[in-house]
Order: C-alpha cells, then sequence, then structure tokens
C-alpha cells in the first residue's frame, strides 16, 4: 500500500482571485510583506496496490481526470510506500 499526497496548484499563466483577495486580508492586517499568494490544495490519499509503478499510474489518472483541471492546473505528488492498515 502507498500513501500519496497530491499538491493542485494553478498555473503561473492562470489569475488567482483567490490568492489576491487573500494577500489584500494580509495587507488590512499589516502585513505588508507578502506577496505573489497563489492558493492551491492539498490531497493525502491511500492507493491500495502491490507495486510503486501501479501507484503511479493510479495517481496520474486520479489527479488528471478527478483532482485538477489540466486547463488550469498542475499537479504534483509523492508516494510513499506504508503498511497496510
Amino acid at each position: 500500500m502507498f500513501k500519496a499526497k497530491v499538491i493542485v496548484k494553478r498555473r503561473p499563466s492562470i489569475l488567482d482571485p483567490q490568492g489576491t483577495a487573500v494577500e489584500k486580508g494580509a495587507e488590512n492586517l499589516g502585513l505588508k510583506n507578502i506577496k505573489h499568494t497563489r492558493i492551491g490544495k492539498f490531497i493525502e490519499f491511500s492507493v491500495d496496490v502491490n507495486s510503486k509503478e501501479e501507484a503511479k499510474n493510479e495517481v496520474e489518472k486520479y489527479c488528471s481526470k478527478l483532482l485538477a483541471n489540466l486547463i488550469m492546473e498542475d499537479f504534483e505528488y509523492t508516494l510513499e510506500e506504508v503498511d497496510a492498515d
């Protein structure tokens, strides 16, 4: 079994209105040195397969078909082998 940790974030060429809003909130709190805020998603899940190659295939399909909008977002992930519980 493997634990996958995925980060999905908007591509640099895509505007991030949520990041802009959060950055303005930081300014209102007196935090004047915060710049270029981008908001993304962190997703963690288990993949119940026997090999790392199978896990990679599952994670890439899951991310590209469901978790990330490939028109606007990129994803990266790590895999860690864990004991089945």
